[in-house]
């Protein structure tokens, strides 16, 4: 049997390189056949070099004549692309059966959303397209077959303990998302006035990118996995939950109506859902050490902090009007995280504009993307304007 062809988006970003790291460990079940990144030429050839996919895109136009003359120089016969537009061509080609959406941000949800239409198997790691267009891809996913399955790991750890079939999640009482609490767990918010982004970034258990670090310092991340989570799984959000657990090892929960509660356990590492999605419903290794309960010892449990902590409420209010309001809170939190790593925001800014962004932007009915869009762009254009009202 051929390897199952797979298209890594974001392949230069920590996520890509986890499914990589687990594509590389099974050369008889799997092949990266479309290598994606977004500005990292030189990263995206050295991927090239070991890879040998059959086609690689960077979506920076800019970075298209060094792409090209790199595969030349290298003797690869990979097709090099340039562009967002090819970003999705390549998601939806007859290149890949199956397509790990690793783009950060709303960046990533053309391609996200051309691979559900073209009926890929996906492996969903982008919460922003979700989060922005939510109703819209999981209607696209349908109409064409696709079948997404989440990999970041909350998500995926309800994905494992959810029936299969999806006429029994009417058993399902509850979601439990599980959340580390991040750097600042147990911080004041006079404390918290004086975060640096080191600090922010400088989670106590995972290895992220620096804008999911910081939406877990904020526990944004958190928000934005329970609007995910809604989507994905079809329940309202009074019976969707959030419960921090600092070790990170209880990944997510599944409480059942009969007062069983399913769980699923692992070390905090990306590859663990990557091999779980990738070869699913079989399993292969992933790289990832043995859970050693003995040695971890004790599972603690306690709620989030939501006065010190607002980002998540805020979530929980967008996901409740419905419409472009998450697509306004996506936007605007990444203009806010933008602006604190760049030190033109303090950390307790970031729920501040997030907040007059919402009031500044009438929420409307999500009834297509050029919708979405637009209120994606004018959240944007709202959120940089009032960033001088919470600088430092």
């Amino acid at each position: 049997m051929s390897p199952q062809r797979i298209a890594v988006l974001g392949a230069t970003g920590s996520i890509g390189g986890s499914a990589l790291d687990v594509i590389a460990r099974h050369p008889d079940r799997f092949r990266a056949s479309v290598l994606a990144a977004n500005t990292r030429v030189d990263e995206l050839l050295d991927l090239c070099r070991r890879f040998h996919p059959e086609i690689a895109v960077i979506a920076d136009p800019a970075g298209f004549h060094r792409l090209r003359e790199g595969l030349r120089a290298a003797g690869l016969k990979t097709e090099p692309l340039a562009g967002p537009e090819a970003l999705a061509e390549a998601a939806a080609s007859d290149r890949c059966e199956t397509v790990v959406a690793a783009i950060v941000g709303a960046a990533g949800m053309a391609s996200t959303l051309a691979a559900a239409r073209a009926g890929k198997r996906l492996l969903l790691a982008n919460k922003e397209s979700v989060v922005l267009a939510g109703a819209l891809l999981v209607r696209e996913a349908e109409a064409h077959g696709a079948r997404i399955i989440p990999i970041d790991s909350e998500h995926n750890a309800i994905f494992q303990c959810l029936p299969a079939d999806r006429a029994l999640h009417g058993g399902v009482h509850r979601l439990l998302l599980t959340a580390s609490g991040g750097p600042f767990r147990g911080w004041t918010r006079e404390r918290l006035a004086g975060v640096t982004p080191e600090q922010a970034c400088a989670h106590p258990n995972w290895t992220m990118g620096r804008k999911i670090s910081v939406d877990s310092a904020t526990l944004m991340n958190k928000g934005l996995e329970v609007i995910e989570a809604h989507w994905l799984f079809g329940l309202p959000p009074e019976r969707i939950e959030v419960v921090v657990h600092p070790q990170s090892v209880v990944h997510s929960l599944v409480d059942y109506v009969d007062g069983s509660v399913l769980a699923q356990l692992g070390n905090p590492d990306m590859r663990t859902a990557l091999a779980c999605g990738l070869a699913w419903p079989e399993r292969v290794s992933s790289g990832v050490a043995p859970l050693d309960l003995a040695a971890i010892a004790r599972l603690d449990f306690e709620p989030p902090d939501r006065a010190t902590f607002p980002c998540l409420d805020l979530a929980y209010a967008a996901l409740r009007a419905g419409g472009t309001a998450p697509a306004i809170l996506n936007a605007a939190n990444e203009v806010a995280v933008s602006a604190f790593l760049q030190r033109r925001l303090g950390f307790l800014g970031i729920p501040a504009l997030i907040a007059a962004t919402l009031d500044a932007v009438p929420d409307s009915l999500a009834d297509s993307l050029d919708v979405l869009q637009a209120a994606d762009a004018e959240a944007r254009r709202q959120a940089s304007a009032l960033i001088t009202r919470f600088a430092n």
